[in-house]
Order: C-alpha cells, then structure tokens, then sequence
C-alpha cells in the first residue's frame, strides 16, 4: 500500500492471520461498525477491522479418483501414501499462510520435520488460490489447499458431487476475512457507509453463494441460501 498517499479508501481481502502486522503498519482508521454486529467462531472484539465471511481450510479432493483420502493431517503428511498435493506460497497466499499456521499448531517444535515430509509429495507451491485449484481441476494432484465450503461450489454451479473436502481428525483452521477504512481516506463517511453495508443483510445473504464462505451476521439467510 502507498500509507499516506493511498488512493484506497476501503480494503478488503486481510484475514484473522494478518490482523497483527495490519495493525503496526498505522495504515488503517477504527471502524464505526460494533463488534456485536458480527458472529464468527470464537468471537470478534477488534474495532478497527470488520469481519465479512469466514470459512475453514481443508484439503478438497474428487472422490472419483481418491476413494481413500487422508483422515488427518498428520496422515496426509507422514502416511505411506503417495499422494500428490498442491498448496500455496505463505508469503503471498492468505489459504498458504493459514497452512503453515495450521502444521505449526499440529506440529509445533516438529513442524520444520513435517515441512521436508510433506514436500516429498508436492507437485508444485503457488502464489496464489486460484492457479492451485485450477491446477487441481486440470488433474495434476490428487489434494489441492482450499475451503471446506469448495465443494458446494461445484455442487450448485456445475451440478457435480464427486468433490469433497478431506474431514481431518485435528480439526480445520480458521480463516476470517476482514475489510477496513484506510487512515488515508479521503471519504471516511463513504467508507464507513461500505463498512456497514458488509454487514447488511443484503451483503451477507450473497455471501454463501457469491464467495462460497460463512457469513458473519446472526440474522437468518434466506431458507436454502446455504447448501452445506
């Protein structure tokens, strides 16, 4: 970003992970939005940024072509198997980020170990989600890093079911995406207008379908609106 000089009123993309480092840049103004606006797992009480979906990482896979797929992380790490994965860049992917935070709570003081097993099953690491899951849909790995919510996609768009997201035993790490008002802003009152809107019901109601997340609000969507 170009701190003072931002052109950007709004951004929108940071996640739960990168909420820290946000912070200490300066470059981000407190938000008018409550906190209590919002319900994402483990609750939400930062007044700068506003959360707008949430979702869990997880391994998706086609079930015509992995009948067994990994029960656990550890399993799709050390197991036998040689299953082919492809994952994203921590430094430039927030899903790659997520993974690297998600072996170092399974793993901890051993993650550097599981790291070296894992990249003897890896086809490739790229920048970003969208190059990974294509990659995947073209066939070149059994396992791609993505949402447990992926496979709804696929189920409501193209009417296909033979994609899953591998359930593991550890449990599945939390992304929550947040928006903010630049300091720089020029339109503090517009920005803050877009804030808001983020939690509308209108915003929020387009959410399952529109980016294949959680929304963040309690009031019901409409009956059907989320297919997982």
């Amino acid at each position: 970003m170009e701190g003072k000089n931002s052109k950007a009123d709004v951004v929108l993309g940071l996640d739960n992970n990168l909420l820290e480092a946000a912070a200490q840049s300066k470059l981000f103004a407190k938000s008018n939005v409550p906190a209590s606006a919002v319900s994402v797992p483990g609750g939400w009480d930062n007044d700068t940024f506003v959360p707008y979906d949430y979702g869990y990482f997880a391994f998706v896979y086609d079930k015509n072509k992995l009948a067994n797929p990994p029960k656990s992380l550890k399993e799709l790490v050390e197991g036998p198997q040689k299953w082919r994965v492809i994952y994203e860049d921590p430094r430039t992917s927030t899903p790659g980020l997520g993974l690297l935070l998600w072996m170092q709570k399974v793993y901890g003081d051993q993650a550097p170990e599981a790291w070296q097993k894992l990249a003897a099953k890896t086809v490739t690491v790229t920048k970003g989600w969208s190059e990974a899951y294509g990659l995947f849909l073209k066939g070149e790995s059994d396992l791609v890093l993505s949402y447990t919510t992926s496979p709804a996609y696929h189920m409501i768009e193209e009417k296909k079911d033979n994609y899953a997201a591998a359930n593991f035993a550890e449990g599945h790490y939390l992304q929550v995406e947040v928006a903010a008002r630049t300091a720089a802003s020029k339109q503090p009152e517009l920005a803050e207008k877009f804030l808001k809107f983020m939690v509308s019901p209108g915003f929020q109601n387009a959410i399952p379908t529109g980016n294949w997340m959680y929304p963040v609000t309690r009031s019901p969507c409409r009956p059907g609106l989320i297919p997982w």
